[in-house]
């Protein structure tokens, strides 16, 4: 029994709201298997009732043979097309054991082994196409046209696909963003909940980045194409979980090879049961039909489903909670490890810098409030990351910033602006402290809002304190920001990449499954990542490292017989991923190459889906063991009924059939929402 990810029938999505990441359905009637199963079906349950009420043959022969035709044909030509390359395929065999039966006057018994096989394969196609519609649901959305500006400033409506790099889009009020691109003008906030996952819209303008399929706000955008529509966020991983139907575990190609010898033997093994009684006495219609009840009992049907339905239901659960998993190979891989290596920027850390520490100077006399708000008002026309940091901090604080006049910026120094009448400076220590101390030197008699002495000791100790502050900070890991209002040094601020918030509770959970404390391998200096492991909870720090380094720590945890996961973003990231036994990337900032090199990608960036997503791979491990068990259970049972005694062929077929429906259907218990519950509480201890 073989399934393959297959486009969806058109017309197969289920409406989404706007914005949100689509929950497409595949419709039931939308799969031939499901038609055809479901036609075979209620030809025999109207042929069956008919034949038991005593009617003639030939009204109910002509429903079982429609029944054979409808259930079997599609199996069957399978069968056949693998015997022509030189392979026997469990299709094959249950259309010849059904015909078989036929043609001993077991038409009833035949009809039901078509029904039931026909409602297993059905089973399989609908989980195999409920994984698709996790997938390709993403495509969704991403608009089909969108409104290119042309040279002499037209409007033209074109499809998505037509657009090139270096095009000018406009985005109205309400519109899905038709590609990646680059703010060029215009200001509105945008959600962007389908790629990133973050609950509340962001606010874009000019120079920033925007993706194709979020959602538009009130505010119109001109932004300008930066990827051809098959390179955007939402093509590359399409792309990338798509290889899922392509691959698959490493259980299964076992099976799929040992159910190439098992074919052969159950063959022979068949005749022999057949032509053996044959030869002693027994009668043919009853050696035939024990030959063909211990065929039916003896094939591996539910062997073989025992392994996909469970990881492909896992792959599909995780695509649809933000965990895009390339493969059944890569979800089975999940399960297996017993090591972590995660990355710190971007991974365990936001990536994105914020205002940690706002220390004023006591002879300036201003407090943080103040500080931070003469900051923030300089800062405000900056879009330098440091800059936006520091607003942002005074927007968390609520403070009203007051508007900036004669804004300046100098590259390497800082930014100049006059705020209230005062003139505030922000920027490196180093640089301002030089550039304030000359200007002391040279306007001695000069008056500020922050007294300072005129003397050069005072300047000097002033300096010293300055310095010492910032050796301080960043010895702790921030980096280190001046203000200084009118030409007097009044404060320094903090500024680091802030842990995630689920960073320590990530952490402490794959301690908890692996049995092993993740270890940091990043390039940051040592203070800056010991400091940002603390608060993590991780002891193995190794910082500086390049990114053959990463490999080295890698190779270094396998050799000690480890199987390692590596989580990280970045470029330099990918030769680790690539070499780990598993590679894990964070979806909102990660680098082109970290996410095709990563066999999963987290693509809400929400940390705690790391661990959920190890669980949730160890449960679907489970179900397989489950499935196996339950099917040599079957197999061993009917055959030694067959053997020793006389297994009647409808129990043969219920038995076999309804094992393979069982394992089918324990497997797509993993679709179900409350299996991802279950896999979170697991992945937060």
């Amino acid at each position: 029994m073989t399934a393959t990810l297959t486009p969806p029938a058109a017309g197969t999505a289920a409406p989404v709201r706007a914005g949100a990441v689509p929950r497409r359905r595949t419709r039931l009637l939308a799969l031939p298997e499901v038609r055809w199963a479901a036609a075979a079906t209620v030809l025999f349950l109207l042929a069956l009732p008919l034949q038991l009420a005593g009617a003639p043959a030939w009204i109910w022969g002509p429903l079982y043979a429609l029944s054979y035709a409808t259930g079997g044909w599609e199996p069957g030509w399978e069968g056949l097309k693998a015997l022509k390359g030189r392979t026997l395929d469990v299709d094959l065999l249950m259309v010849v054991a059904a015909l078989g039966a036929a043609s001993i006057g077991q038409v009833m018994d035949g009809a039901l082994l078509i029904v039931i096989f026909a409602t297993s394969g059905a089973l399989e196609a609908l989980a195999t196409a409920r994984t698709a519609d996790s997938v390709r649901g993403l495509l969704d959305l991403a608009p089909a046209t969108a409104t290119r500006i042309a040279g002499d400033g037209s409007e033209q409506t074109v499809p998505v696909a037509e657009l090139a790099v270096g095009d000018t889009v406009l985005v109205r009020p309400g519109e899905s963003v038709g590609a990646d691109g680059l703010v060029l003008d215009g200001a509105s906030e945008v959600d962007q909940a389908s790629i990133t996952g973050e609950p509340l819209p962001a606010a874009k303008e000019p120079g920033d980045e925007v993706f194709a399929g979020t959602l538009n706000g009130t505010g119109a955008l001109r932004v300008r194409v930066e990827r051809d529509a098959s390179d955007s966020v939402i093509a590359r991983i399409v792309r990338m979980v798509e290889e899922a139907s392509e691959t698959k575990a490493p259980t299964q190609l076992f099976i799929e090879k040992v159910e190439q010898r098992y074919s052969l033997g159950m063959v022979a093994a068949t005749l022999a049961v057949f032509g053996v009684p044959l030869a002693f006495g027994e009668a043919f219609s009853e050696a035939l039909l024990r030959a063909m009840t211990f065929m039916i009992v003896a094939s591996p049907c539910a062997v073989i489903l025992a392994t996909m339905p469970p990881l492909l239901s896992a792959i599909a659960n995780a695509g649809r909670h933000g965990v895009l998993v390339k493969s059944a190979v890569a979800m089975e891989r999940l399960g297996q490890i017993d090591a972590v290596a995660l990355d710190k920027t971007g991974t365990l850390t936001e990536g994105t810098p914020r205002v940690v520490d706002v220390r004023p100077l006591r002879e300036c006399g201003l407090d943080e409030a103040e500080l931070l708000m003469l900051a923030a008002a300089a800062e405000h026309p900056s879009e330098h990351p440091l800059a936006r940091a520091v607003v942002d901090a005074a927007r968390e604080r609520d403070l009203d910033l007051p508007a900036a006049e004669g804004f300046t910026s100098s590259p390497g120094i800082g930014v100049r602006a006059v705020v209230g009448g005062r003139t505030v400076e922000v920027g490196a220590p180093a640089r301002l402290l030089a550039e304030a101390e000359s200007k002391v030197e040279g306007e001695a008699e000069a008056e500020a809002e922050c007294a300072a002495d005129a003397d050069a000791d005072a300047g000097g100790d002033a300096d010293g304190v300055v310095a010492a502050l910032a050796r301080e900070l960043e010895e702790s890991g921030r980096t280190a920001v001046l203000v200084v209002v009118d030409g007097t040094p009044a404060g320094v601020l903090g500024i680091a990449d802030r842990l995630r918030p689920d960073a320590a509770a990530t952490v402490a959970a794959l301690t908890v499954l692996t049995g092993t404390a993740p270890i940091l391998l990043t390039g940051d200096n040592p203070r800056a990542a010991a400091h940002l492991a603390a608060e993590a909870g991780i002891e193995d720090v190794r910082a500086g490292l390049l990114p053959q380094d990463k490999v080295g720590a890698v190779r270094e945890l396998e050799g000690a017989g480890f199987r390692v996961m590596v989580v990280g973003d970045g470029v330099n990231d990918a030769p680790a991923l690539a070499a780990a036994h598993i590679g894990v990337a964070m979806g909102r900032a990660g680098s082109d190459l970290a996410l095709e090199t990563a066999d999963a990608v987290i693509v809400r960036d929400e940390l705690a889906a790391v661990p959920a997503t190890v669980a949730l791979s160890r449960r679907a491990r489970e179900l397989v063991v489950q499935n196996l068990a339950i099917a040599g259970v079957f197999i061993a049972g009917l055959v030694v009924w067959d053997l020793a005694w006389t297994l009647p062929l409808p129990l043969g077929v219920a038995g076999h059939e309804g094992s393979t429906v069982l394992v089918g259907l324990n497997g797509l218990r993993l679709l179900r929402d409350a299996a991802w519950k279950r896999a979170a509480a697991e992945g937060t201890g």
